[in-house]
């Protein structure tokens, strides 16, 4: 594949996500690991347990740029999923036994879909605690830019405007004529 997999960095290098587009190879290892220790080695199940995870493995990209996430994957049934930084709701970083002792981790992106599984989940990355907190600080910068560009006025806040104009015209017109005399 002409994708290339990021590094590990040095100390020094500032965490950049747009490098990453393949997971690490850690995870085919880690894939291999969970695949055994599921079908107790009984080579039959493991290659059914195994298979899909490494076509997962080899097909899976991401791409992270200044709107959001995408991540894709599949061999016969193709998958893609976008999420804008705006979207997201809650970020999750786990790592389980097997994840620890490998230097893996998952971190799991929410969105306000109703459902209580996360819309994606990010495998196979070795600066996962970098990774949740760059997702985090353009979640909060999205909504930030959410939130200031509310102070404008929009064309709702217009037309409301306009209604309580038309509503104090009417009450200031109304005060004229309570006493259901007409005004000379």
């Amino acid at each position: 594949m002409s994708d290339q997999v990021r590094e590990h960095p040095s100390p020094d290098a500032p965490f950049d996500p747009a490098a990453i587009t393949r997971p690490d190879p850690k995870l085919l290892t880690y894939f291999i690991i969970v695949s055994l220790l599921s079908t107790v080695g009984i080579l039959p199940i493991t290659l059914a347990v195994f298979l899909p995870l490494y076509f997962k493995y080899r097909t899976l990209k991401y791409r992270f740029d200044e709107e959001g996430i995408a991540m894709s994957w599949g061999l016969l049934f193709r998958r893609e999923v976008h999420l804008t930084y705006r979207r997201t709701q809650d970020i999750h970083l786990t790592r389980n036994l097997i994840q620890r002792w490998m230097d893996l981790a998952t971190v799991s992106v929410q969105t306000a879909s109703g459902s209580s599984s996360p819309e994606m989940k990010i495998e196979g990355i070795l600066e996962a605690s970098e990774l949740r907190d760059f997702l985090y600080s353009k979640m909060r910068g999205a909504r930030e830019d959410e939130d200031a560009g509310s102070t404008e006025a929009g064309p709702g806040e217009e037309a409301l405007a306009l209604l309580h104009e038309i509503r104090d015209a009417i009450a200031g017109s109304g005060d004229e004529t309570s006493a259901g005399e007409p005004t000379t």
